[in-house]
């Protein structure tokens, strides 16, 4: 395994497994799964509604709990200083833990000032050993850097070949905040898995075009969480330390840019609306869920 040393001395795996659309049912046995191939970075949110699976998961293993760097992510609805913090705490609860290896501010939107101060605080209680942000654009990430006590450490954002962040991890690397890939592979998207450049890289080191893609994040210094439920593809995507790039492959990675989100645009008003709606809509869904436990 490699690591990337955080602006404060903590190590992170530079490869981590991600729980991002696995199901309840599943996510025990898939993070099991994960932790038996060897991967010790796990990679869960509030938004994802499996933390408690998550946290079942790595008790069952019997691993030390030190032995894993454990991330969870809040969501927007819990912004706010003492909204963010008491979640906090439910996340912890949740999975199983009285310390978190690493919490990020999931989305760009609301009142993040004051969830970063809960994260200040509980980070200097050391409750949490690290704390960063998630799908903040360069401009917030810079705003961030310079308009809080502490800078956050990582940003997580979307980072696959064909959108490749160049500028933003030139101003991460600036202010010694690392990235973090989610979505590593782009979720297979216009052909990802396919790509003939990936695919006659992958044929020349005896490589699937997944393990390029992965090795290529590794080599720019980019930390990554890819998720699959199939043990086997969790095997061959930790299988990626035997191996390096060449410049010219990775140049040849590099030219496969095209700066343009496989998914979405955060600076895109419909999906800040959308987003907002989302919360909207949830708070009303657990408004109406405690109304009737009280009845």
């Amino acid at each position: 395994m490699e690591y990337i040393t955080l602006s404060n001395g903590v190590k992170m795996p530079q490869l981590g497994y991600g729980v991002y659309q696995v199901t309840k049912d599943e996510c025990e046995r898939c993070v099991l799964a994960a932790l038996e191939v060897g991967y010790r970075s796990i990679d869960t949110a509030q938004s994802y509604f499996n933390e408690e699976e998550v946290g079942r998961a790595i008790e069952k293993s019997g691993i030390d709990r030190k032995e894993i760097f454990l991330t969870s992510k809040v969501w927007i609805e819990h912004f706010g200083y003492e909204e963010c913090k008491k979640s906090v705490l439910e996340s912890m609860e949740k999975l199983r833990t009285d310390y978190l290896d690493l919490m990020l501010l999931h989305q760009p939107f609301g009142d993040t000032y004051s969830a970063w101060r809960a994260l200040e605080e509980l980070y200097k209680e050391g409750k949490l050993r690290a704390i960063g942000i998630s799908n903040h654009y360069v401009d917030r990430m810079v705003e961030f850097a310079n308009f809080t006590s502490i800078k956050p450490m990582v940003n997580q954002m979307e980072v696959h070949p064909l959108n490749q962040q160049k500028t933003l991890k030139e101003w991460a690397d600036k202010y010694d905040i690392r990235l973090e890939a989610w979505a590593p592979f782009g979720e297979g998207r216009n052909g990802l898995f396919e790509n003939e450049v990936l695919k006659a890289i992958g044929q020349k080191y005896g490589k699937s075009t997944a393990q390029v893609m992965l090795r290529w994040h590794i080599q720019r210094g980019v930390i990554v969480i890819p998720k699959s439920v199939h043990k086997e593809r969790m095997i061959e995507n930790f299988n990626v330390f035997d191996f390096v790039l060449d410049e010219n492959d990775m140049e040849r990675i590099s030219q496969m840019d095209t700066a343009t989100s496989a998914f979405f645009s955060h600076q895109d008003p419909a999906m800040v609306e959308w987003f907002v709606k989302m919360v909207e809509e949830r708070k009303s869904q657990h408004d109406s869920s405690k109304e009737k436990k009280n009845w």
